[in-house]
């Protein structure tokens, strides 16, 4: 019989709603009152999410402004470095009962990305940057072992995980149509490369070959459970 798992709905909220709903679900999972899930959201405002133990980042970054909105500076629980989410999509995977280290891990949860993502007609396979990532400040600067690139090296999802007991939270940026300008002045650099991907593809079409590709690979079936209250942000 397949394992079910929860899909809670795409939701757009606040980065600081979003992360308290991460952690929440992880909590949760881990106590043993709440299955696997899976979800998809996007951040309103636009943000720019901060490692767990990234404690140094420009300081212009607390005064960034995009289309009349301020840009808002979120600590995610997981690590890795800062992620602007202007143009992206999140997905959060919450699962426990997965064996290997950390990379292992990773690649057995990444699995549905590239095949969702192979059935759209993009092929990904893994960065191969060491640890010299820890000195680049943006996430989508570098590719490491845990994160899928395009066949012309550029990035295009970049994860981060969370582990209690066994329990894991693994979320991850989907990058898509991120504006030149705000990227630009977020990571002050004007070597922004526009992603090559298909025509036509909107996040639900995206969504949807994830989904499906999900159901596949870990074998479960999903059972639609939107939130019914959003938990309380710590700030």
């Amino acid at each position: 019989m397949r394992t079910v798992w929860r899909l809670i709905p795409m939701l757009e909220a606040a980065g600081n709603v979003q992360m308290a709903i991460d952690r929440w679900l992880l909590e949760q999972h881990q106590s043993g009152k709440q299955g696997p899930t899976l979800r998809f959201y996007t951040w309103s405002p636009p943000a720019i999410s901060l490692g767990y133990h990234q404690h140094k980042y420009p300081e212009h970054w607390q005064h960034l402004v995009w289309q009349g909105q301020k840009v808002e500076l979120v600590r995610r629980p997981t690590g890795g470095r800062a992620v602007l989410h202007q143009g992206d999509l999140t997905y959060a995977v919450v699962v426990s009962g997965l064996t290997g280290d950390r990379i292992q891990v990773y690649q057995k949860i990444c699995e549905f990305l590239i095949q969702g993502w192979r059935s759209l007609g993009v092929e990904l396979h893994y960065g191969t940057t060491g640890r010299g990532y820890i000195h680049n400040p943006n996430c989508f600067g570098t590719a490491t072992g845990a994160d899928l690139v395009l066949p012309d090296g550029n990035k295009l999802i970049g994860s981060a995980q969370l582990r209690k007991g066994g329990a894991i939270l693994q979320h991850g940026s989907i990058r898509l149509q991120p504006d030149q300008e705000l990227f630009a002045e977020v990571f002050d650099t004007e070597s922004f490369t526009p992603l090559k991907l298909p025509q036509n593809l909107g996040i639900e079409k995206i969504i949807a070959a994830l989904i499906a590709a999900a159901i596949d690979c870990f074998d479960i079936e999903l059972i639609v459970q939107p939130l019914s209250e959003l938990p309380t942000p710590d700030s």
